[in-house]
């Protein structure tokens, strides 16, 4: 199926790790036909997710604390110059840091929000700006621990409901300009991000999963494209859930008992 994403100028934050999610969008979005250009805060790691995407296609990577209001208008205008346009915008930036409440310090607490939710806010007043004449479409990286809270790592989880929250009302408010405005929703996705965590909670987690077995960043790529593609024209405001069946029922494990299957 063509979805018309050729020629299409696709910004995607938090790419700095060929093991992460924003890595296999980016690649997913090239191999389509489009130009891509890519933001993160270690430059090291950057540079060296663009070198690996030059295969597929026009990339570019820009150095960028999505968190900081020049250096994001920075970040616009920049890509603006050098693609001309922009069409798609995913803010998928995010860090998930393991600590109970009474144990987080405010820095901590503050630079969760500040990645996760204040880089939402700062990329999408731009991606409108950017896209206000010409329309366009801005997809937002949401989690399952915004429908559901999570224990020892409550801040990921506050930061995510705002992001649930923040992007309906951008759908809201940038539907006037033919700006649509999505997210999805990744279950335990196996990335460098997640690692630790997998580790240590692997065969619990599975039980959780309907599907059984952990997701991988190419399955969240492939709903981003659909969320991208004119095959969603008619959403807004809404969220595509990634994760295996995590939330469809309580009991995800009755079938594998019922029918004796390990």
């Amino acid at each position: 199926m063509d979805l018309g994403l050729k020629g299409k100028t696709v910004g995607i934050t938090g790419a700095g790790s060929t093991e992460g999610i924003g890595f296999a969008i980016a690649r997913a979005f090239l191999k389509e036909g489009a130009e891509v250009f890519l933001c993160d805060l270690n430059e090291e790691a950057v540079r060296k997710v663009e070198n690996e995407l030059k295969q597929y296609g026009k990339v570019k990577a820009y150095v960028v604390n999505v968190a900081d209001e020049k250096q994001v208008k920075d970040l616009f205008a920049e890509a603006l110059n050098d693609f001309g346009k922009i069409d798609i915008f995913v803010n998928n930036a995010g860090i998930y840091p393991q600590s109970a409440l009474q144990d987080m310090s405010v820095e901590l607490w503050d630079r969760v929000m500040n990645v996760n939710l204040r880089s939402v806010f700062l990329c999408g007043l731009e991606a409108r700006k950017a896209m206000e004449k010409t329309g366009g479409v801005l997809i937002n990286a949401c989690s399952f621990a915004a429908l559901i809270g999570s224990a020892g790592s409550g801040a990921y989880a506050a930061s995510k409901s705002a992001v649930y929250s923040l992007t309906k009302t951008m759908a809201a408010e940038f539907a006037p300009f033919h700006i649509r405005v999505n997210g999805f929703i990744p279950g335990v996705i196996e990335t460098g991000m997640t690692k630790e965590v997998v580790a240590q909670r692997h065969d619990a987690m599975l039980s959780q999963i309907a599907l059984r077995r952990l997701g991988q960043p190419d399955d969240v790529a492939k709903a981003v494209l659909f969320l991208a593609s004119e095959q969603s024209a008619y959403l807004t405001g809404t969220f595509i859930e990634v994760t295996g069946g995590k939330l469809c029922v309580q009991n995800p494990d009755y079938g594998y008992a019922r029918w004796g299957i390990e």
